[in-house]
């Protein structure tokens, strides 16, 4: 109480009473409280029961956009090169021996059994492993979720094609039901829970629900166990079994944009087509008998043929031409489309500019811009990791060791699928400026060559082979190098 509480609350308790109710009255959050000119909301359902509710139209309100709108497939486009990019997320094998060090011989073997399996990672045969990687992240980032079943050894009618007995099926998310659900024996959204409510298995159709003539149902469903089923998914809600859409908050702008500019769109294109009209002034000098008529006696229409620099004086007394003009194109078009563009590009993370191939400002607004945007990819690229991309290689790694890869005895157990995952390096603006950065940092000892390489998107290892190599080639042809001259003044 304040002192002027005190003060009433000494002369008058029962005013200072309704002084105390009145303040209690007032303390509450204003957003909270409904009111006449802002919408309250009152949905506090389960996350499970909204996604049962919103995730499948959202779904196919995003392909429909991804379909049919070129924002919309730019944005998943740009998202998906800066999660995987155009080689993939890399993996450099860093199996250990019992004093720390990197197992170098058995990497290796690794490495190259990795290639080979890279061809052919799919059932299919027909995606390599870092269009795999693309089409998982634009399924996942689309739909809020994908399937992927992991299918080691011998599998009845499959040939995986590579040394490594080891293949992935990839799965839409419309092949595990949304409506498939069973309480009593734990099955929520078509996925079979345990009751602290982890996933141990999944119920998938043989065959694309809607995508073939036959009437599919639950007879139809098959189940695969959670240690054979990988599940990347946008999850925003603990305890949340399916994903959601990452373009569940975007989609009513991007619909209004897409509205908005088809319109302004079919105005310009209607405002080119040149119209004019014939305005007649005093009605008394309107003159019926002098339109032109056919042999009938019917009025017929009058038509100017318009022709640059021409004169016309075949006008009635009183008519003068007058054009249509729709006021189009509408000079505030770009203005508002850019506001509605970064609001777009704020809600799902992407660049603006890369969204909208806006590319003015500054080289500081653009690094500035570059360096905030980045974050927001390194987290997808980390979900991505987590969820995908390092349970294929450490199951590659348990297959390897049983067909082509026996794990070394001076491997430390647990390291054999130790690996660094190289996601996309953040791209430069101005090469000099960033190339002058990194090779400051090097000198004094902030940063390691390894370092740098790794943030521009390489493996050391790979670098420093093909450096030695090339410069190998070029002593053998008598061939002095800038890089020789600067390294041999650096040791001196």
């Amino acid at each position: 109480m304040n002192p002027i509480d005190r003060l009433v609350e000494y002369f008058a308790p029962q005013a200072a009473l309704k002084r105390h109710a009145a303040r209690q009255v007032l303390a509450y959050y204003e957003a909270a409280r409904p009111s006449r000119k802002r919408k309250f909301y009152r949905d506090n359902a389960g996350p499970n029961r909204q996604t049962e509710q919103g995730a499948v139209p959202i779904r196919i309100q995003a392909r429909h956009l991804e379909q049919n709108h070129d924002l919309t497939r730019g944005a998943i486009r740009t998202l998906v090169n800066n999660v995987v990019g155009p080689g993939g997320i890399g993996i450099e094998p860093q199996p250990r021996r019992a004093d720390g060090s990197i197992h170098e011989e058995y990497a290796n073997i690794l490495l190259e059994a990795w290639r080979d399996w890279s061809r052919k990672p799919e059932v299919t045969h027909r995606h390599h492993f870092s269009k795999v990687q693309r089409i998982a992240a634009r399924s996942w980032i689309r739909d809020g979720e994908m399937f992927a079943q992991i299918l080691p050894g011998r599998v009845p009618f499959l040939d995986h094609g590579t040394r490594v007995p080891f293949s992935l099926e990839l799965i839409e998310a419309d092949m595990v039901p949304f409506e498939f659900t069973d309480e009593g024996r734990g099955i929520r959204q078509g996925v079979q829970l345990n009751q602290w409510g982890r996933a141990i298995g999944y119920w998938v159709y043989k065959s694309h629900p809607t995508d073939g003539l036959r009437f599919v149902s639950q007879r139809d469903l098959k189940f695969v166990p959670a240690s054979r089923m990988l599940h990347p998914a946008f999850i925003d809600r603990i305890g949340q079994v399916r994903g959601v859409s990452e373009f569940a908050s975007v989609i009513t702008r991007l619909e209004d944009i897409k509205d908005y500019e088809e319109s302004e769109r079919v105005a310009a294109k209607i405002a080119a087509m040149l119209t004019a009209y014939v305005k007649r002034g005093n009605p008394d000098l309107y003159d019926p008998n002098a339109l032109p008529r056919d042999e009938e006696g019917n009025p017929l229409p009058r038509e100017i043929n318009f022709q640059p620099g021409m004169v016309i004086d075949t006008l009635n007394m009183g008519e003068e031409i007058g054009l249509i003009d729709s006021k189009r194109p509408n000079p505030n078009v770009v203005t508002f489309r850019q506001g509605q563009l970064k609001a777009f590009a704020a809600g799902l993370g992407a660049s603006y500019s890369s969204v909208s191939r806006d590319y003015d400002g500054t080289y500081s607004a653009q690094r500035q811009e570059l360096v905030e945007q980045w974050v927001h990819y390194a987290v997808l690229t980390d979900d991505f990791v987590g969820d995908f991309i390092q349970p294929i290689w450490e199951e590659f790694v348990n297959v390897a060791a049983l067909s082509v890869a026996p794990v070394p005895a001076d491997v430390v157990p647990g390291t054999e699928n130790d690996a660094s995952y190289i996601g996309q390096s953040m791209p430069w603006i101005d090469p000099l400026k960033e190339a002058m950065g990194y090779l400051r940092l090097v000198r004094a000892g902030f940063a390691s060559e390894a370092e740098v390489i790794r943030k521009r998107g390489r493996n050391p290892k790979d670098v420093l082979e093909q450096i030695s190599d090339f410069r190998k080639r070029a002593k053998e042809r008598d061939l002095t190098l800038d890089s020789d001259a600067s390294v041999s003044s650096s040791t001196r």
